[in-house]
């Protein structure tokens, strides 16, 4: 499978629950949604050195179709609504595709 849709968020979470909702991101999108992880090729929580409260998020997914079909589902969004609770701002997500790369973690 190939990554053909992704995007680029920037979430400030609320202070001091930076770590909760790297926590929260780390593992929330696999609860009850088995078709996440067959969709989801790329998936990259990284935090701010400078701003702990800072996380940065990469997706990448097989297509813009399947990222929204699943976002749609009842785990996804009772996922979203845990996250909002911890988020004080969200930039504007950066939409791409993917052309190449590299990912070892």
């Amino acid at each position: 499978m190939s990554v053909g849709y992704g995007f680029n968020a920037t979430i400030t979470a609320r202070p001091t629950m930076g770590d909760r909702l790297v926590e929260l991101l780390l593992t929330g999108l696999e609860e009850g949604n088995p078709a996440a992880s067959e969709h989801c090729l790329v998936y990259l929580v990284c935090r701010s050195a400078a701003e702990p409260d800072v996380v940065h998020v990469t997706e990448g997914w097989t297509s813009e179709e399947d990222h929204h079909r699943i976002f749609a589902g009842k785990a996804a969004q009772a996922m979203v609504a845990r996250v909002q609770e911890l988020v004080a701002a969200v930039s504007p997500y950066t939409d791409y595709v993917p052309v190449g790369g590299k990912a070892a973690l």
